[in-house]
């Protein structure tokens, strides 16, 4: 039997419990129509961010142009035109919520000239019209590998930008069919290297990668000009997802965050439930991290 299959051990259980926070939170998104990655992708944070009055938002729809075979996030060549208000809707929800850090992160728009990258920008520039002095993570898709749509978002400036690298290379195939490793790395550079911003990417463990990989993979990462890490445990959202191989334990997880520090890492958040976002807003010294202290 796989271990999706088997009963989970107990430092994956989590209680769940609703509070008033988390009731505005559900309707605010609900009333301004506005989607979060936390709902879609079935994040096991949901109940806890959201609580803390905290939602990573969605841009460009929640229908994704990629069959990742991780991701809950539903699949479609053609998913629909972006919502044009969708910019300003979020920039108030962000003013309502008195956000002072915000995560943001979009599907991946294959259909479209840009791959959404204007639309990105329109975000930024609204939440910061809006909201002065809030600090914007950008958790990006790697559009195709399109320079010109990168530079769109990296010009814009997010004082945090990421993009996840999600898996080792050997497993790309398997997990991420229609992306491509030396991209992502390629663009994590640009952003660090020619852009100056502070990079940051994640990984799921649990996919049937070996500790090696695991330490390859962070090793690339601090090549490429990546501050910051997250690493969690891959959970099979569906009988219909890739299913779990393994799961980490926590022993396991501290080892890997010991070792990314030493390899020269700012920030590293490693753990059975860290997702790419988790506690953003905890990343240390978001605007201060000079260009020097970028350097392995």
């Amino acid at each position: 039997m796989s271990q999706s299959m088997q009963r989970k051990p107990e430092w994956l259980k989590l209680r769940f419990s609703v509070d008033a926070q988390f009731s505005t939170v559900r309707q605010l998104l609900a009333r301004k129509g506005l989607h979060t990655v936390c709902r879609s992708a079935k994040c096991p944070n949901l109940q806890e961010c959201w609580s803390r009055g905290t939602a990573t938002f969605l841009l460009l729809g929640n229908v994704c142009t990629r069959s990742c075979r991780f991701c809950a996030v539903g699949k479609d060549s053609r998913p629909g035109n972006p919502d044009a208000k969708e910019p300003q809707k979020i920039a108030e929800a962000i003013g309502e919520m008195a956000l002072r850090h915000v995560v943001l992160t979009s599907v991946n728009r294959d259909d479209l000239p840009d791959g959404g990258a204007g639309h990105w920008v329109d975000t930024l520039q609204s939440i910061r019209m809006h909201n002065p002095g809030v600090t914007v993570e950008c958790l990006i898709p790697d559009f195709l590998g399109n320079e010109a749509a990168l530079d769109l978002v990296l010009t814009a400036a997010p004082d945090v930008l990421n993009h996840n690298i999600e898996t080792v290379p050997r497993l790309y195939p398997k997990v991420r069919p229609e992306a491509d490793y030396s991209t992502s790395l390629r663009l994590l550079r640009r952003a660090a290297d020619r852009f100056g911003l502070i990079a940051k990417s994640g990984m799921m463990v649990g996919m049937g990668e070996t500790g090696d990989e695991v330490l390859r993979s962070l090793q690339d990462l601090r090549e490429h000009g990546c501050d910051i890490v997250t690493i969690g445990q891959y959970l099979q959202p569906t009988a219909e997802h890739l299913q779990v191989e393994r799961y980490v334990t926590p022993d396991e997880f501290k080892q890997y965050e010991e070792r990314a520090i030493a390899m020269g890492f700012r920030h590293v958040l490693s753990g059975p439930f860290v997702r790419s976002s988790y506690h953003a807003e905890e990343a240390p010294r978001l605007k201060h991290l000079s260009l020097s202290a970028k350097q392995p």
